[in-house]
């Protein structure tokens, strides 16, 4: 996975130049570089660099985060000069490259959106097996797929990240930290969910935090805030990282918004075409990012809004709820939220939640239907199963799109 820059670039994983030096006189102030991964998430990543550099994780900046299983390059600032130590700095499956002075950091969502080649393989062969991917490949390109969330946003090994969140913004902190810290999942190992299970039933906290594993430090800084004062469970989430309490509880946010694409699916209501009572955002370009510029469809506008869809300069959006939301814009969306809060039980008072407003949560609104450009498709034979084929695809996708979302349109 590559990310593109806000004007376009893709990043190269091989990309290099040369390094500037520091001068005082100067007036950059942050280390700006490419960071290589292999296989680890952007909070692993920024953590272990936190560790080895001996600095705080909010000195440093990310514009998105990329998925664990995958060999991924992103821009990352840290405030001050860190030419020399990031020159020297080894750890396993991270590389440093393009390391250059900035004056401001990378910011976040910042970036245009990612760049993927992906291979699929052990594809039984079957016949017009080609022309029938060439045809689906055909039609995601021209029509696009669901915009949902990914399960990278909830949590891959436990998804459970939309859970904290929603009690994190009920105010209701133990909850929080019992699923954030206590709660077991079948995708961990017997042992990690045996000790789980004792912090849930509170047995010896300070005999657990030196059991708990280290790779674990969320967790483990929970559980010391807890021995050091017992009971002071809001204050376990002043002991992690802002952006990780930011993103439980945009979580939530896009929990919401899949819940409500989902319910508008299984109600039979179209996806490419408009209907009454949607909003329709207009784009910044072809096939482009969505603008604050929109229109409600039923009315005397319906003729252009469906050019502008025709040629690809307008989509129909979902709102992504925050506190300044007004569901007044998004008739449709409005009824299906309803239904929403209703089958999950929430109460609508958890928008009027501080940490929205600590975290500027004023609500935005998303595409529903995305669409995968520079797509790129080739089916071979599979070198590594006899007898079976590997499809290997490269296609960029705006920022926030995730691109497991296409593969299971394609898979299906």
């Amino acid at each position: 996975m590559k990310e593109i820059t806000k004007n376009g670039k893709i990043l190269g994983i091989k990309e290099d130049y040369i390094n500037p030096s520091w001068s005082d006189g100067s007036k950059d102030k942050y280390t700006t570089f490419n960071l290589i991964k292999i296989n680890k998430d952007t909070f692993e990543a920024m953590r272990k660099i936190s560790q080895a550099l001996k600095i705080s994780q909010n000195l440093m900046h990310y514009s998105g985060l990329k998925d664990r299983r995958s060999i991924s390059v992103q821009k990352i600032s840290l405030k001050g000069n860190f030419i020399k130590q990031l020159k020297e700095l080894n750890i396993r499956d991270l590389f440093f490259r393009c390391i250059e002075l900035t004056k401001k950091p990378i910011k976040l969502g910042a970036n245009r959106g990612n760049n993927f080649t992906i291979v699929i393989r052990k594809i039984e062969y079957k016949k017009n097996l080609k022309e029938n991917i060439d045809d689906l490949i055909g039609f995601l390109g021209k029509e696009g797929f669901p915009n949902y969330f990914g399960l990278q946003r909830f949590g891959t090994y436990r998804p459970n990240s939309h859970i904290v969140g929603r009690y994190l913004l009920e105010g209701n902190f133990e909850k929080a930290f019992d699923e954030f810290v206590s709660a077991k999942y079948s995708t961990e190992s017997s042992q990690l969910q045996s000790i789980r299970s004792d912090v849930k039933n509170n047995n010896d906290l300070e005999r657990i935090y030196e059991t708990f594993p280290k790779r674990l430090s969320y967790e483990r800084s929970m559980i010391k805030h807890l021995i050091d004062f017992p009971g002071d469970y809001k204050g376990c989430f002043d002991a992690i990282p802002s952006d990780l309490k930011n993103l439980l509880i945009s979580s939530f946010q896009s929990y919401i918004f899949n819940k409500m694409l989902s319910l508008r699916v299984k109600m039979g209501i179209p996806l490419l075409k408009p209907v009454k009572g949607d909003t329709i955002s207009i784009l910044d370009d072809d096939n482009g990012s969505i603008t604050q510029i929109k229109y409600k469809y039923g009315g005397h506008y319906d003729e252009y809004l469906n050019e502008a869809i025709k040629l690809n300069r307008a989509r129909i959006v979902i709102p992504l709820i925050g506190y300044k939301t007004n569901l007044d814009d998004f008739p449709l969306m409005k009824t299906l939220f309803k239904e929403i809060i209703k089958q999950e039980h929430i109460n609508k008072r958890i928008y009027m939640s501080e940490l929205l407003y600590e975290f500027d949560f004023k609500g935005s609104f998303r595409e529903m239907i995305t669409k995968p450009t520079g797509l790129d498709v080739e089916l071979m034979d599979d070198d590594l199963f006899p007898n079976k084929k590997k499809l290997r695809l490269e296609f960029s996708l705006l920022k926030g799109s995730y691109a497991t979302m296409l593969l299971r349109e394609l898979m299906k």
